[in-house]
């Protein structure tokens, strides 16, 4: 399952490579694009009767092969997430995928290795990193010295509860929404996961 991750973070990469190299081509006659994604392929879309009709054809190539891999490779992690009990279980938690369930699946096992909630936090990168200076403890920023696929995963599954928290009434979302109030936006996201 681990070897389906790695690929596909390797499309993720090669998807952003790809999408740098086609703002590069399209600058070349006057495109100017930004770094967002779904506005460059607005701009593409919108610009690209300008372009020669060879670099259209690279325009085409480029867009295509990208997201029908990672698009293949989701289809296949959703589908083995559905068939095992604990990316099922873990899908139950708020903005855990199965992509990020069928992770930490592959990463965890069952977490027997662990002795608790905060030694996985460390193993992750998700701890704060600490000083000490005259005997008295200092807390720094999160360590980010673990497995960063896995906590990019977290991160934005909880980027998207956040998000969807602004919208909610419940008590878990007023919950989410103070700790923004109280904390800087993603120093709120980081406390979540955690």
């Amino acid at each position: 399952m681990q070897c389906l991750h790695r690929t596909r973070q390797g499309f993720i990469e090669e998807k952003t490579a790809t999408y740098n190299r086609l703002r590069g081509l399209i600058s070349e006659f006057g495109v100017i694009a930004p770094q967002n994604t779904d506005a460059l392929r607005h701009i593409v879309s919108v610009q690209k009767s300008s372009l020669p009709l060879q670099v259209q054809q690279c325009v085409d190539d480029l867009l295509e092969h990208i997201e029908a891999n990672i698009t293949e490779y989701d289809r296949i992690l959703s589908r083995m997430a559905k068939t095992d009990h604990r990316s099922q279980r873990l899908m139950e938690l708020k903005g855990v995928g199965p992509t990020t369930a069928c992770a930490l699946v592959a990463s965890i096992g069952n977490a027997h290795d662990f002795k608790n909630g905060r030694q996985l936090a460390a193993w992750l990168g998700l701890t704060q990193s600490q000083y000490s200076s005259g005997g008295k403890p200092k807390l720094g920023r999160i360590t980010k010295a673990g497995y960063s696929y896995l906590r990019t995963l977290l991160v934005q599954g909880d980027l998207s509860v956040l998000i969807g928290a602004e919208k909610r009434n419940d008590s878990f979302s007023r919950w989410v929404c103070m700790l923004v109030e109280r904390r800087r936006y993603w120093q709120a996201v980081v406390a979540n996961v955690y």
